[in-house]
């Protein structure tokens, strides 16, 4: 492990990790959820709606590693709607629109100026489950003024994390596009099943950022086969004041 200020760039996950991902989705499925018996709405609490959609995205993902991140999340729509008894109050529009709500999600408070703090010391990249498209959209919104050297989409890979496809894709594009080897990158995300697990086993140092409510990424606990994490934070800010203490 290299102290924090060694690396030479830092690998986000996007969703989760720089935009609140969980309460954009739970927002955007209202939609959906409006539509439920005041039982059946007790039954689906916001854990477990986000539980739900976390398991049909990733079937849905590895049953068809191409299909581009919208059009995924319409399947999924569609998945949880069934599961409801609600498909039949289901319209194009509303798949549509959760399928496009991703641009919407908002960042966590800390993201913007963390990003332009860290951006300071290191060459800062992303490795997003999305579109190139979806991406832009967010970038051009609630990632507005943050400045990435380097930005790799499963669309643009072909697979969708955690396959490893995905890490190595990031390890040798850092190195051709911006001269920093994989031992210098650290993969820095939230979810410790579609990135960090992962991202060791393609040897890639990690730093997980413990965003909280967290019903999607994981704990510890839960993996069979653990972790060892390089670095762990509370926040992103957390992390940043860490950089600029070993930096100052």
């Amino acid at each position: 492990m290299l102290d924090l200020k060694s690396y030479g760039a830092l690998s986000f996950d996007c969703y989760g990790t720089l935009v609140d991902w969980e309460s954009g989705i739970v927002k955007a499925l209202r939609s959906l959820t409006e539509n439920l018996s005041s039982d059946a709405a007790t039954k689906y609490t916001a854990k477990k709606l986000l539980s739900r959609y976390a398991y049909h995205e990733g079937r849905i993902q590895k049953q068809y590693p191409t299909l581009k991140y919208p059009s995924i999340l319409e399947q999924v729509y569609d998945e949880l709607a069934k599961e409801m008894k609600l498909q039949d109050r289901v319209t194009s529009q509303d798949r549509a629109a959760f399928g496009a709500s991703i641009g919407t999600w908002p960042a966590f408070p800390d993201t913007i100026a963390a990003l332009n703090e860290l951006g300071k010391y290191f060459k800062l990249v992303i490795l997003s489950n999305v579109d190139k498209e979806s991406f832009n959209n967010t970038l051009a919104g609630p990632l507005s003024g943050v400045q990435f050297d380097a930005v790799y989409v499963a669309e643009e890979i072909g697979s969708y994390k955690p396959d490893l496809r995905n890490f190595e894709y990031l390890a040798k594009h850092c190195e051709e596009d911006l001269h920093v080897p994989r031992e210098r990158i650290l993969q820095t995300a939230y979810a410790l099943f579609h990135d960090l697990t992962a991202a060791k086993k393609s040897g890639l140092d990690v730093c997980w950022i413990e965003r909280k409510p967290n019903a999607m990424g994981g704990e510890k606990e839960d993996l069979e086969d653990g972790i060892e994490l390089d670095y762990s934070f509370r926040s992103l800010k957390e992390m940043a004041l860490a950089v600029d203490t070993a930096s100052s």
